[in-house]
């Protein structure tokens, strides 16, 4: 797609002035715009985010670049990968009402977006690398993923309307791309841009030379690319969620495609590994035990909500053309058991896809706060190959797993070896 020539990358010193005269800006900031606060926030890797602020409030501009931010111009990608993020939001919002921001304004041209300023909620990975503890985090997230995967779904949308949908995010060519590359294939050869802690190599080398374990992660992949069950979020991970004490939204679906049920629910689930297994460069004696314990504990309320929630929607909302109740309910029929089969199902899914995230974010190129604030490399190398080698038997093995206690007892084994 080519840029418009209109298009103009924001700047602090002209974002007032190109955004000023909107009204759902304006009215929202308040004041002068010449009088505005307006902050960059510089930790993404894609785009570019600014806070702005007045005499009524704060909103959060969003633009995307003609290029990776984190890598540079020498990295193009398409702006028009703003166009699908905001299709993205408008939808969650309808599927998962009161979890996404809402958003207040959008130009396709200029590929930006105005949306709401979650105050004063923070990242969620820097909430667990400091210790902190979030009310209902693993229920919202459980939560999200079922409605976002059920009402995306052909269990809940009419055949017309989804396959409209998955025509149009289809468009969307440039970051399925880098996930099919960064999550699949990168981690398991010794891609350009990949790079690891040096001590975690031998674990590393090992890794890379399983033929079988390379085979059942591009047939995970061939399910990847081929699969439009529902709209995904994509990138489900600590740093897309933020929180405080008591409440979580989930933000940046700028990786949304059409994919697997089980895809978002495994990349949430391996993000909370990783912070379960960083822990112990972070936490002190006495504190560690009882926080990663409380990681668990979220883990298991994102697999139970997420089944919950799910069978809850399977009952009520289930209109679409799948499983229709011509077939089940009014034919004295229960469909129970097709549930039930189908969620065994997205768990296993899940559990495979969450391995390959754990790979993806200690070998490829965007990596874990988690594990990269460790500076004692050899520390920061030992839990890693923690994570590595559960992400592994989690791939291999998700069937041996799928009983949560099952799930936190690997997680609390891996967490005693010694492997390095």
């Amino acid at each position: 797609m080519e840029i418009d020539q209109h298009y103009r990358a924001l700047g602090v010193d002209t974002l007032s002035q190109r955004l000023g005269g909107v009204e759902a800006v304006a009215s929202r900031v308040g004041g002068e715009p010449t009088s505005w606060d307006i902050r960059e926030v510089g930790d993404g890797n894609l785009n570019l985010v600014f806070i702005v602020s007045g005499d009524v409030g704060s909103v959060v501009v969003k633009q995307a670049l003609p290029y990776v931010r984190m890598v540079g111009e020498s990295w193009p990608l398409p702006i028009y990968r703003a166009h699908f993020e905001y299709y993205a939001l408008v939808r969650q919002a309808k599927r998962a009402p009161g979890i996404a921001p809402e958003v207040y304004y959008f130009d396709k041209p200029q590929a930006l977006f105005v949306m709401e300023y979650l105050h004063p909620h923070t990242i969620l990975r820097r909430k667990l690398i400091n210790g902190e503890r979030v009310a209902q985090l693993g229920e919202t997230i459980g939560q999200f993923c079922a409605r976002t995967a059920f009402r995306g779904s052909e269990l809940s949308l009419s055949s017309p309307e989804k396959k409209a949908d998955v025509g149009l995010f289809s468009g969307n060519v440039a970051i399925p791309a880098i996930t099919e590359s960064l999550v699949f294939t990168d981690p398991y050869y010794g891609a350009e841009m990949n790079h690891h802690t040096p001590e975690l190599s031998p674990v590393v080398d090992e890794l890379r030379r399983s033929a079988r374990l390379k085979a059942k992660v591009q047939r995970l992949l061939m399910k990847f690319t081929s699969n439009t069950e529902t709209m995904l979020h994509g990138d489900l991970h600590s740093g897309s969620i933020m929180a405080t004490d008591t409440d979580v939204r989930v933000i940046d679906p700028e990786f949304s495609q059409y994919g697997p049920m089980a895809f978002d629910l495994g990349m949430a689930v391996a993000n909370f590994l990783m912070a379960y297994f960083s822990q112990p460069a972070h936490r002190l004696e006495d504190e560690l035990e009882a926080y990663q314990a409380w990681i668990l504990e979220v883990i298991e309320a994102c697999f139970t909500h997420f089944d919950a929630e799910f069978r809850h929607l399977w009952q009520t909302e289930r209109t679409g053309i799948l499983f229709p109740k011509s077939l089940f309910e009014e034919q004295g029929n229960s469909a129970d058991d097709a549930c039930d089969a189908l969620l065994e199902e997205i768990r296993l899914d899940a559990l495979a896809y969450c391995g390959i995230e754990m790979h993806r974010r200690v070998l490829s190129l965007a990596h874990n706060a988690d594990f990269e604030e460790i500076k004692d490399t050899a520390l920061r190398a030992k839990l890693e190959a923690r994570n590595v080698l559960m992400g592994q038997t989690l791939i291999m093995e998700p069937e041996a797993y799928c009983d949560l206690n099952a799930l936190a007892d690997l997680a609390r084994a891996y967490n005693q070896q010694e492997v390095l």
